[in-house]
């Protein structure tokens, strides 16, 4: 079991949620008398999942189905997959916290069954991290794809007191952002957010999406209505699986959270991998470039990323500098 005493020494920054705001294209080029574009770009790479009118998960799809736009400009498909097998690494993050403690058994054991199915199958490189964050964040077991070694972990997992939430998923993004392959965060939690170091729900996010991980956050919420619920480590939550094309799911009982990691595992052996090379697209003041994906038709919903972090206008001399995806950054 490994501890992170450096989430402890991280100092808040000050608020910079509206620095992850979409600036459109056209904004940025009305303020220019020349629009600006990069070219001799890094390749982009963006998860998606599809639904149909009834919520069904649609995984016969071919490239000409997908049109991807980077800050408003359509851009040419480099890479499909459609089911992809890249391995996937999996930070598995539960909350160990006191507010957690009547359910942590029944998490635990559904985490278990998640495990064994998702190893069972899938890509033999598949891998996952075992994480439990309460006012710390410990991981309890390394990246493998041994689940006898992960469910005997999973069965010494304890704590107590705050919760850590946005420690928590800063420090999986940083985790997996080296690794290869496909990259996600499952975060089972109720939802709090009370002791991290890290106070701007900015900096887990951009963690994230530099690390090319999709977040699916497993809420468990056993009081339904508002009164004694952390509704904004809720939002907060929602707001970070939206923002990588993840989803939010909030089961009541054992039977409803297995399922809702049946679910996880369900989009995750029937998503598309794309990736493309920005070409044309004029620079935003701020790094942050918004992709949209779209699907010609109108009774399928894609869900992926939003975006991703690259150049910014007047951030580089070179008229041929590469898009940083992600970019360099240092780690304490």
């Amino acid at each position: 079991m490994a501890t992170f005493p450096w989430l402890a020494e991280h100092r808040p920054l000050a608020t910079v949620v509206a620095a992850i705001a979409v600036f459109g294209a056209g904004a940025v080029l009305a303020q220019q008398p020349v629009a600006i574009f990069r070219a001799n770009v890094n390749l982009v790479k963006v998860i998606a999942s599809v639904k149909n009118s009834k919520g069904e998960l649609v995984g016969a799809l071919k490239q000409a189905d997908f049109r991807v736009f980077d800050n408003g400009v359509e851009q040419k498909i480099a890479v499909f997959e459609p089911q992809s097998s890249q391995a996937v690494s999996v930070a598995l993050m539960i909350d160990v916290s006191g507010s957690t403690a009547k359910d942590l058994k029944y998490e635990t054991d559904s985490a278990a069954k998640f495990l064994q199915a998702l190893l069972a199958g899938g890509n033999p490189a598949d891998s996952v991290a075992l994480y439990g964050f309460d006012s710390d964040v410990q991981r309890w077991h390394p990246f493998t794809h041994n689940y006898s070694s992960l469910e005997t972990s999973l069965k010494t997992i304890h704590g107590s007191g705050g919760t850590s939430l946005y420690d928590a998923i800063y420090l999986g993004a940083n985790e997996l952002e080296p690794r290869s392959g496909r990259k996600v965060i499952v975060v089972v939690s109720d939802g709090g957010e009370t002791t991290s170091s890290i106070k701007d729900i900015a900096k887990p996010l951009k963690a994230a999406q530099l690390a090319d991980a999709v977040i699916y956050a497993v809420v468990v919420v056993p009081i339904t209505n508002d009164a004694g619920r952390n509704t904004g480590g809720e939002h907060a939550l929602y707001y970070m699986a939206a923002g990588t094309g993840g989803r939010q799911f909030y089961p009541s009982s054992g039977k409803e959270l297995d399922k809702a990691f049946a679910d996880i595992i369900a989009e995750l052996r029937t998503q598309y991998f794309l990736g493309y090379y920005p070409t044309g697209v004029p620079l935003p003041k701020d790094p942050y470039h918004k992709v949209e994906v779209r699907v010609g038709s109108p009774d399928l919903v894609v869900n992926a990323r939003n975006g991703y972090y690259g150049d910014a206008e007047g951030a580089v001399n070179s008229a041929n500098a590469p898009v940083a995806t992600p970019v360099e950054r240092k780690k304490k």
